[in-house]
């Protein structure tokens, strides 16, 4: 087996090869083998191991796995397309019934994401679901410094800050800061997306964090929905659903966990929140 390096797919052979990640980085040490940084091909998981503990996947798995997520990419799609066909016949008839014209418009959404292929399949995504989505690839731990700046220029109504994340030693010290990996970069981007709220009185709704992420902190800081209650892996998909969900929901409507739960890669053991109230928005026109 040739010698671990940067952008490899990989597998943890002390996991059995569970989940595939990208290498992203390798950091040398002095006196110690190196350790790689990992990122969740299809997983928004954060980790490390030891160059020994990796072994390169083949090209057949990598593309199995790279398949599955395209499939569940276009059932989303192909999913939420009838559901808007549905909708917008329904209101068409209420419309002509009463003789009135109505538009619709959906919520606008700024997505920060840390991870650059992400960011990627999260602009199709959005854009062949005909969402109003503005999509910005952002490092983790510079998303709370330029979030402000980006709410005053695009002024959504769904704010999702996602990425990458885990826990550095799973299963122990849920309540510090410290184990996990971006939480800490999450919450302060949350605040700071508060102090936005307070100065410009917008009701903003908030999703929040990525693998295994500090749930409880997440929500006390201010989202209104957020990873994981259970500290369990999301999908790459998980966000965005909970975005598209709101953004496309009446705001007479309030939306719990439980309107999303079942579309979810691990429903409530992996997003919860308190609710919000929907995004989607219609005037006489």
């Amino acid at each position: 087996m040739g010698k671990i390096k940067k952008g490899d797919i990989v597998g943890r052979k002390s996991y059995g090869k569970d989940i595939l990640f990208k290498v992203e980085k390798i950091l040398k040490r002095k006196n110690e083998e190196p350790i790689a940084i990992l990122k969740g091909l299809i997983i928004r998981i954060e980790a490390d191991a030891t160059l020994d503990d990796l072994v390169v996947m083949e090209t057949k798995q990598i593309q199995t796995n790279m398949r599955s997520l395209e499939d569940r990419l276009e059932n989303k799609i192909k999913n939420c397309a009838v559901l808007s066909k549905q909708t917008a016949s329904s209101f068409f008839k209420r419309g002509f019934l009463k003789r009135e014209t109505r538009g619709e418009e959906n919520g606008v959404i700024l997505h920060l994401d840390g991870d650059k292929r992400y960011s990627d399949k999260s602009v199709r995504c959005y854009k062949q679901l005909n969402l109003n989505a503005i999509v910005r690839n952002v490092p983790e731990n510079k998303q709370e410094y330029v979030v402000y700046d980006l709410l005053n220029r695009y002024k959504p109504d769904v704010l999702v800050i996602t990425g990458h994340d885990g826990m550095i030693k799973n299963g122990t010290g849920f309540n510090d800061i410290y184990n996990y990996r971006n939480s800490k970069y999450f919450i302060n981007t949350v605040k700071e997306a508060k102090k936005w709220v307070a100065k410009t009185g917008k009701d903003l709704v908030i999703f929040a964090g990525a693998c295994q992420s500090y749930y409880e902190a997440l929500v006390a800081a201010g989202a209104n929905f957020a990873s994981s209650p259970a500290r369990v892996l999301i999908d790459f998909m998980d966000p965005l659903i909970v975005a598209e969900k709101v953004a496309t929901t009446e705001d007479y409507k309030y939306i719990t966990i439980n309107d999303i739960a079942g579309e979810l890669r691990d429903g409530t053991k992996g997003i919860s929140g308190i609710g919000a109230r929907g995004k989607r928005y219609t005037r006489k026109l």
